[in-house]
């Protein structure tokens, strides 16, 4: 794969019901990845005023670049957002991507961590997880996983482990800018 390759990115909950779509995610090409990340297999995506639809079916375009990472057999995905004051990481707990054709699809177990431009982590939506882990009957099998997730995630966010190196997003983010714009 020489060029970015568009991707739709659907997320699911554990009952098998649609929770967000991510209509047009651009997969960053092999030969662009740093080592670190064609090491672990990571597929990094980027999107920029993406139209999402949500599981209602209401629609809105992200204002936000984000650089997404999948790391295959991980429990988590990472999506780094570009803002103004830097990089933003917003990484949910999640089941390991599934890839078929050029569809990415993933259930959302509701906890997140955000590492903040400032360096600071925050556990998010617990009493969320809580409330779905009762609702959908996780399995502990599920429960596990799901805290194995969230200790390898916080794990990586606090050794500044690929990928949060704000260096490296930018990078993938400009090579995406590069090719949009016929690679000027």
């Amino acid at each position: 794969m020489d060029n970015f390759a568009p991707y739709v990115i659907k997320s699911f909950k554990h009952d098998g019901h649609l929770h967000r779509m991510w209509l047009t995610n651009w997969r960053v090409p092999q030969h662009i990845l740093h080592a670190d990340h064609h090491q672990q297999e990571m597929m990094v995506f980027i999107n920029s005023q993406t139209k999402i639809q949500e599981a209602d079916g209401k629609e809105w375009v992200s204002r936000i670049p984000g650089v997404s990472f999948f790391i295959p057999k991980m429990w988590f995905n990472i999506v780094a957002l570009i803002e103004e004051t830097g990089v933003r990481y917003y990484c949910n707990v999640a089941s390991p991507l599934y890839v078929t054709q050029q569809v990415l699809t993933y259930i959302d177990y509701d906890l997140d961590v955000i590492r903040m431009p400032d360096r600071s982590v925050h556990i998010v939506d617990q009493d969320e997880y809580e409330r779905h882990k009762l609702n959908y009957h996780y399995s502990s099998l599920v429960e596990t996983k799901v805290k194995e997730g969230l200790a390898a995630l916080l794990a990586l966010v606090n050794a500044d482990k690929p990928p949060f190196q704000d260096d490296m997003v930018m990078y993938y983010y400009e090579q995406w800018e590069k090719y949009k714009n016929g690679g000027a």
